[in-house]
C-alpha cells in the first residue's frame, strides 16, 4: 500500500522538487500552495504525512499543524523552516510536529526523514490498533462474564466451577488446579477457625484466583519460553483484571479482594500493591501456601511433579519472606495425608 504525502508550500519550485523526489520513492504526492487549500485536499483524500513550510502568506504552517493535530492526531508532520526561525521550529515540535528540516535542505536528507517518519507512524498505528483490539476484547469478555454472573442464582457454584475448569483447560492444566487450591484453602482456613460465610468467600476467592487471565492474550499466557519485561508487565495485570471483573458483583466482592492480592508476598515484594504482613488479606496469605503446594506437586509441561518433601523445604526457606510465618507453621503441623485427601491423589 503506497503512502500519501501532502506538500504544503507557497513556492511551487520547492513543492515540485519534493514531489519529484518522493514520487521516485513510490509515495503518492499531493500539493497545496497554502493552508486553506491543504485542508480542502485533506477533506478529500486520506494523507499519511504532511510536509509544510512554516512561513507562508495567509495562515502559517504553525496554524496548519495546530488544526491538523486536532483533526487527526496520528498524522505525521514534517515542518520546513529557515535557519533564522528555529524558535518557531521548536514550538512546532511542542505542538506535535514529528520533525523539522531547515532551508536550504538536501533532498536526500528529506527523503530519509520522510521514510523514518512513515515507518514510525506505521509502527505507532499498529501498536494503537493492537491495544484497541485487545482492550475491546477484554471489555467484551468482561461484559459477558458480568452478564453471566448477574444471572446466576442457585446454580452459580456449578457455573463458577465450570468456568474455572475452562480457564484451567486454556492453560493446559492437568486436572483442575483451581479446584484443588480451593479445597486446600478451605481446609487450611477451617484449621484457622474460619467457618460459614467467611469460609465460603475464602473458597470462592481461591477458586477464581486466576479469572483475570481471561484478559491475557494466548501469545503471552501460553508462551513456552520465558516472558520478556513487557510480557511480564501484561501478565502481572491479571489480579487487577480479575478484580475489575468480579468486584462489581455483590456476592463476589470479598472474593475479589483475594483475587486482587493473591500475588502479594509477606515481605512486601509482591504485586500489584506491594502489601506487607497483615496488610495482605488473610485469605491471600493462606492461598500463597496452598498455591505453592499445588504448583510443586503437579506435573508441568517443563517438569514432573516434585516430592512433597520439596514443598516443606520451600515453605521453610521462604517463611517470613513469601509466606506468613504463623500460617506456615500451621501448614507444616498438618500431616501429609490430609493434604493428599484434599487433592484426591497421592504425592511423591
Amino acid at each position: 500500500m503506497r503512502e500519501h504525502i501532502l506538500i504544503v508550500d507557497d513556492e511551487e519550485m520547492i513543492r515540485d522538487l519534493l514531489s519529484s523526489a518522493l514520487t521516485q520513492e513510490e509515495y503518492i504526492c499531493h500539493q497545496a500552495p497554502n493552508v486553506d487549500e491543504a485542508f480542502v485536499l485533506l477533506g478529500e483524500q486520506p494523507v499519511d504525512l504532511v510536509i509544510s513550510d512554516i512561513m507562508m502568506p495567509g495562515r502559517s504552517g504553525v496554524e496548519l499543524l495546530r488544526d491538523l493535530k486536532k483533526v487527526d492526531p496520528d498524522i505525521a508532520v514534517l515542518m520546513i523552516t529557515g535557519l533564522s526561525d528555529m524558535n518557531t521550529a521548536m514550538e512546532c515540535v511542542h505542538l506535535g510536529a514529528d520533525d523539522y528540516i531547515t532551508k536550504p535542505f538536501g533532498i536526500n536528507r528529506v527523503v530519509l526523514t520522510v521514510k523514518n517518519l512513515i515507518e514510525r507512524r506505521c509502527l505507532a498505528l499498529e501498536k494503537k490498533n493492537y491495544q484497541v483490539s485487545l482492550e475491546f476484547k477484554v471489555m467484551e469478555q468482561t461484559a459477558q462474564i458480568r452478564k453471566t454472573m448477574s444471572e446466576l442464582s442457585s446454580a452459580y457454584d456449578n457455573t463458577l466451577t465450570a468456568l474455572v475448569k475452562a480457564l484451567d483447560a486454556r492453560e493446559r492444566e492437568v486436572g483442575s488446579h483451581s479446584e484443588r487450591v480451593m479445597n486446600y484453602t478451605a481446609f487450611l482456613g477451617a484449621k484457622l477457625g474460619m467457618a460459614g460465610r467467611e469460609l465460603q468467600e475464602l473458597s470462592k476467592g481461591a477458586l477464581l484466583h486466576d479469572i483475570g487471565k481471561i484478559g491475557i492474550s494466548d501469545n503471552i499466557l501460553l508462551k513456552p519460553g520465558n516472558l520478556d519485561d513487557t510480557e511480564w508487565i501484561e501478565m502481572r495485570r491479571h489480579p487487577q483484571v480479575g478484580y475489575a471483573i468480579l468486584s462489581e458483583i455483590d456476592f463476589l466482592r470479598i472474593p475479589a479482594e483475594i483475587i486482587l492480592t493473591h500475588h502479594e508476598r509477606f515481605d512486601g515484594t509482591g504485586y500489584p500493591k506491594k502489601l506487607k504482613g497483615e496488610q495482605i488479606p488473610i485469605g491471600s496469605r493462606i492461598f500463597a501456601l496452598v498455591d505453592t503446594l499445588d504448583a510443586m506437586t503437579s506435573d508441568r509441561p517443563y517438569r514432573r511433579a516434585l516430592p512433597f518433601a520439596r514443598v516443606t523445604e520451600e515453605l521453610i526457606k521462604f517463611r517470613g519472606a513469601q509466606f506468613d510465618p504463623a500460617i506456615t507453621d500451621l501448614f507444616l503441623s498438618i500431616p501429609r495425608k490430609h493434604w493428599e485427601e484434599c487433592a484426591g491423589k497421592h504425592f511423591i
